[in-house]
């Protein structure tokens, strides 16, 4: 099962940074405030992906 979840949070993590950066642009967020957005998103996607590989692993 670890096989296939890690490299699969890897590519939703990338996949996220990508759409994040696009809404960073689209909405002409300021540079100075986007590695906050960056590292706001980041942290939740990684607790979410986190909890998710738990409720996999323990169900």
């Amino acid at each position: 099962m670890t096989l296939y979840f890690i490299p699969l949070a890897v590519v939703i993590l990338f996949s996220i940074n990508k759409l994040t950066n696009t809404l960073c642009v689209q909405r002409e967020i300021p540079e100075e405030k986007q590695p906050g957005v960056f590292r706001t998103i980041n942290v939740l996607i990684t607790i979410l992906l986190i909890s998710s590989y738990f409720e996999v692993l323990f169900t």
